[in-house]
């Protein structure tokens, strides 16, 4: 059976294939595209980030052969040793209209394709978010032994709600269940900047906040943007906030430098690294990454000393004046703790992220399904065992 043409299954499927890196650039920088809020992890780039996987790109829609789609996939391919069997991700995709009723018209067909890749089975990051709370909620709701799920949520969107609903019955498994067992933050911080000012932005901010830009101006803390030549010393000053925070990214400076080169030979400055200075030191820098309407902060690091001139809040400042500069709809804090109480060490990145004013946003999460045939099954039922006993 061809890729391109496929047979109807469950109504009318949509033509689905690989395409090229070109046509399916042009696609997420189209209008359409655009629409579908693409994550940065689905850029064909992300796979040239990712060693030991191996990268697809598919697409579908009216004619994928001709570059006409109507959305789109990186799959990244993880062999299992042993086997010529794969694991299929989809970080934070596909890149879909989720809201479309009919997704079995080009869900059920990629779901042959990568069958026919080689894959066992499929992990997903669909788009859509499931709840919202305020800042404002958050901070009165903390205390001892506190959650985010005990707090009645600010928003509940129902289009979240509808398409967990669509892939449970379609024999989907949410990761983690309840909990967070994503392989990306199913918990993040979103400051939405869509018809906002720097005056606005700058009312949002709380006190704290603002008293703590203030204070690294007086003090004479410069944010400048760096280069590829600076990535050595942002990775020395994240080893000293992995050290300090108590947490392990497990990443290499290599991986940084391919980061930075991938995604800027994709989009010139798709990726930025923002630098603060004090007295010819550099104490703090953040990573920002910008695709379509929206901006990431991804990665952040800060040195143990001079902690109270503040490098970090003007840091974070200016990306958020720069992210509301370049027209985006909002900036992307990433991932935050699920916990609201004040003696958890984690607390500390949320309560940091509250003060910008925005929202947390728990995402649908990631969600599995081994692929249709006994032995995918077999080999899945497998590789779970050896992820609860990793």
């Amino acid at each position: 059976m061809s890729a391109l043409s496929v047979t109807a299954v469950r109504g009318r499927e949509t033509p689905l294939g690989p395409v090229t890196a070109a046509a399916y650039r042009r696609f997420l920088e189209s209008g359409e595209g655009t629409a579908l809020g693409a994550a940065f992890l689905q850029c064909p780039s992300w796979a040239e980030v990712k060693e030991g996987w191996r990268g697809r790109l598919v697409g579908w829609g009216p004619d994928p052969g001709s570059g006409r789609l109507s959305g789109v996939a990186l799959v990244l391919l993880r062999q299992l040793p042993g086997t010529r069997k794969f694991f299929a991700y989809l970080p934070e995709g596909p890149v879909a209209d989720w809201a479309d009723p009919g997704i079995d018209g080009w869900l059920d067909p990629l779901l042959r394709y990568l069958r026919a890749e080689g894959a066992f089975a499929v992990r997903i990051g669909p788009s859509p978010a499931y709840r919202r709370w305020s800042a404002a909620r958050l901070k009165a709701a903390a205390g001892p032994g506190r959650r985010l799920a005990d707090v009645l949520a600010s928003e509940v969107d129902p289009l979240g709600a509808a398409v967990a609903e669509r892939l449970r019955v379609r024999g989907w498994r949410r990761c983690g269940g309840e909990e967070d067992g994503d392989a990306q933050p199913r918990h993040v911080f979103r400051v939405p900047l869509t018809g906002r000012t720097p005056d606005d932005l700058w009312a949002g901010l709380n006190q704290e906040w603002r008293r703590n830009v203030r204070r690294a101006r007086k003090s004479g803390v410069e944010v400048v943007v760096g280069g590829a030549s600076d990535l050595p010393e942002f990775y020395r000053l994240l080893r000293i906030t992995e050290e300090r925070d108590g947490f392990r990214l497990g990443r290499s400076l290599a991986y940084y430098e391919r980061q930075y080169a991938a995604f800027n030979a994709e989009e010139p400055g798709r990726m930025k690294l923002y630098l603060a200075r004090h007295e010819g030191e550099i104490l703090a820098a953040h990573t920002m990454v910008h695709v379509g309407g929206r901006v990431w902060y991804q990665t952040g690091a800060s040195a143990d000393h001079r902690r109270e001139v503040r490098p970090s809040n003007l840091l974070q400042w200016r990306m958020l004046l720069d992210a509301q500069a370049l027209g985006a709809d909002v900036y992307d804090m990433r991932g935050v703790p699920s916990t609201l109480d004040p003696d958890d060490r984690p607390y500390g990145l949320l309560r940091w992220k509250l003060g910008t004013g925005g929202d947390v946003v728990e995402t649908l999460g990631e969600w599995e399904r081994p692929l249709d045939g006994t032995a995918n099954h077999a080999l899945y039922r497998a590789f779970q065992t050896y992820l609860a006993h990793r």
